[in-house]
């Protein structure tokens, strides 16, 4: 075995196929900041790399090192656990990406910089003792949503205004922040298993795979009712009704995945949580021309 990780297996660890979501909420923060996008491409593409292939990036390293037992047992072929990253070299990656976020963030202005800290922060006690939050659901899922969707939009959204976002646009981004939540319990199925015999406490573990499906449908459901209430208050009513009906669509899905949700949980996170994230850009455009005439 090679005493350094080969390229294809680092990729494998920074595992850019979950940079998407971050990305796309980074892409709504934008659109909803209400801010043209001429003459800050340049800004825009360093925030995009900053929240997919730095800050998302560098939380999976930490959480692949800091799991590397639990993944022996759930996922013995990932990179850490199955020696293609050797040695400490998960660690020093891990290190080196938060560094490297740092610089980045730094860049962007001291409102990017203070959301990159947070979120480094957090991704670091999630799975880092003492205090690994990922060992209880509620905490865990707390922060990951959070990270993934909430603070990627406040960061896209402070890079356009230069400032604090309008209220507005805070507002939305945490009910779907919050909504992500039962997202990441779907998230948790797949390990039920090793989360228990490891002594994790995901929801499913908690509550039982039946109760935690029907908990994380609804964590998702209500908050994009919120939107729907507040788009509806404030006079964007094609927007509102778009959002209700991407909603309709994922509550259709919801019955058939609630009939089998062990199996399911992969399935409904490519169907449903897709309509999830469709009902996000539209909440974005709806924001915008009420936050760029404000």
């Amino acid at each position: 075995m090679s005493a350094t990780p080969a390229p294809s297996a680092v990729i494998e660890l920074l595992k850019p196929l979950t940079w998407f979501a971050p990305m796309w909420a980074f892409a709504c923060g934008v659109i909803s900041s209400g801010q043209p996008a001429s003459g800050q491409w340049p800004v825009i593409a360093a925030g995009v790399l900053l929240a997919g292939p730095l800050v998302c990036a560098t939380s999976q390293a930490t959480n692949d090192w800091f799991d590397r037992h639990v993944d022996a047992i759930n996922e013995p072929n990932r990179p850490i656990p199955s020696g293609r990253i050797p040695g400490r070299w998960g660690l020093y990656l891990a290190v080196a990406w938060t560094g490297l976020s740092l610089v980045v963030a730094a860049a962007l202005g001291p409102w990017i910089l203070g959301a990159a800290l947070f979120g480094l922060v957090l991704a670091w006690i999630y799975s880092a003792p003492p205090v690994r939050l990922k060992r209880n659901g509620w905490w865990g899922n707390a922060a990951v949503a959070l990270c993934y969707e909430g603070l990627p939009w406040f960061t896209g959204a402070a890079v356009m205004a230069a400032a604090l976002p309008d209220r507005r646009v805070l507002l939305v981004a945490l009910l779907y922040a919050a909504g992500a939540h039962g997202i990441m319990t779907l998230n948790d199925f797949k390990s039920v298993e090793g989360d228990r015999r490891m002594g994790l406490l995901s929801l499913p573990v908690q509550m039982g795979t039946e109760r935690a499906a029907r908990f994380a449908c609804l964590v998702m459901a209500l908050p994009q009712v919120a939107v729907i209430a507040l788009l509806v208050g404030w006079e964007r009513y094609w927007h509102a009704g778009l959002v209700a009906a991407l909603l309709a669509g994922q509550l259709a899905l919801m019955v058939r995945f609630l009939d089998n949700p062990r199996e399911r949980a992969i399935w409904y996170n490519g169907t449903g949580t897709t309509l999830y994230v469709l009902g996000m850009l539209v909440a974005a455009f709806a924001l915008r021309p009420l936050v760029g005439g404000a």
